[in-house]
């Protein structure tokens, strides 16, 4: 402090004190002199204005340059995306547990309102692109978490587009595979055989708003034991059976739960379950031990979106309750306290293709439902475009009530 001191005052004040002088000098050519020191005054608060503004200007011209490096192409709105961004980073932290399509559909909601969200996803498909790379690579299925990782993604719609990609049949020992898979294996082998880090790195890619995370990383299959009493195994095969459910289970029984996921549990504010394939997607995340008793242990509210349709070979003739059951009884524990129910009707034009394909929309049979003691949550929550599925915007907003109360 002393050498600063000294050095204004042996450097810096003569300095100011001789500008002062020429200033003053100029001055008093176009004023007169009992008006001199008054103009001076007004002279210097024009030179410290103009000093603000250029500073003012040096840093968002800065900031301008940094954003426009960081997100190439976006020319307009930065402050209005910034303060956006800040305001989801501030969102409430949100936990959605599921598997196919249906979670990807509510992530696109949720992230509107947060970017804290953590996406945990089955890790039991068999079946296409997936199934391949379980075969050649002994990876953890990567196409349910892609997908995920797509629908919260912040990057340019050419990439995303990318990610989902699928080489088509004339394509030989690419054909059916999705780009975005075979970029998380790249990835795998990049960072020596770690899932986990894979799917961080394509999450940076795709700048996704929060992450998603395998319910565990041990390689697990879903078994079923059919009303008929025969046992089979395999999602792909359970699905395709066409015979009603009892149970499922996984296979080994005892697997052990991504520690991560068990923490963003115990952090959430709210926790959603499905929607999706009950039997396939969203059962499977609840047969893991310590995941389940991480939920039975949330004092948050904990939501089950049930289905808008049934689904053939699991959900052919369930309604509402029927659902919750299946839930229940194969998760041995009660695992949400909340179940949000579609009370919307679908155009005749829009059930009757799926009438061809053995749907229909499931029945809201909500007095059974509260008749477990569970709280419903009901209203039109549908959107119709070429598929009747639940709109994310609507879902996401009548979830984030509970969050506030």
């Amino acid at each position: 402090m002393i050498g600063a001191a000294l050095s204004f005052k042996l450097s810096i004040e003569p300095g100011l004190e001789a500008l002062g002088r020429f200033a003053a000098s100029l001055l008093s050519h176009v004023v007169r002199p009992e008006n001199l020191e008054l103009a001076t005054y007004f002279l210097g608060g024009g030179l410290l204005g103009l000093g603000l503004y250029l500073q003012f200007a040096g840093i968002r011209r800065a900031v301008r340059h940094m954003v426009e490096t960081l997100n190439p192409g976006m020319k307009q709105g930065m402050v209005d995306v910034y303060l956006r961004r800040q305001q989801l980073a501030m969102g409430p932290r949100v936990v959605a547990i599921g598997g196919g399509t249906g979670i990807s559909t509510l992530l696109r909601g949720l992230k509107a309102h947060t970017s804290n969200i953590t996406a945990v996803v089955t890790v039991t498909d068999d079946g296409g692109s997936s199934g391949r790379l379980i075969q050649d690579k002994g990876m953890i299925p990567p196409g349910d978490i892609r997908n995920c990782m797509v629908a919260l993604a912040d990057a340019e719609k050419a990439m995303t587009d990318l990610f989902q990609y699928r080489f088509k049949d004339d394509s030989g020992s690419l054909s059916g595979h999705s780009m975005g898979n075979l970029l998380i294996a790249a990835l795998m082998d990049l960072s020596h055989g770690d899932f986990e880090q894979a799917v961080a790195g394509a999450s940076e890619v795709l700048a996704i708003r929060g992450r998603v995370l395998p319910s565990t990383l041990d390689r697990v299959r879903l078994r079923a034991l059919l009303e008929d009493g025969t046992e089979i195994c395999g999602e792909t095969a359970i699905a395709q059976a066409g015979k009603r459910i009892r149970r499922v289970f996984l296979d080994p029984s005892v697997v052990t739960a991504h520690e991560a996921v068990l923490e963003a549990i115990r952090s959430a504010d709210l926790i959603c379950i499905g929607p999706g394939s009950v039997y396939t997607s969203v059962i499977p995340n609840l047969l893991v031990p310590e995941l389940a008793h991480a939920l039975r242990e949330s004092n948050v509210p904990k939501v089950y979106i049930c289905n808008v349709m049934t689904q053939p070979g699991e959900s052919d003739t369930f309604a509402a309750s029927e659902h919750v059951t299946a839930i229940l009884l194969n998760a041995e524990a009660r695992v949400f306290d909340h179940v949000m129910v579609n009370t919307g009707n679908p155009s005749e034009s829009a059930l009757e293709k799926y009438r061809e394909s053995g749907q229909h929309v499931v029945d809201a049979d909500l007095d059974r439902i509260r008749a477990s003691g569970l709280r419903v949550i009901a209203g039109n929550f549908i959107s119709e475009t070429d598929f009747v599925r639940h709109d994310p915007l609507k879902v996401a907003a009548r979830l984030m009530r509970l969050v506030k109360g």
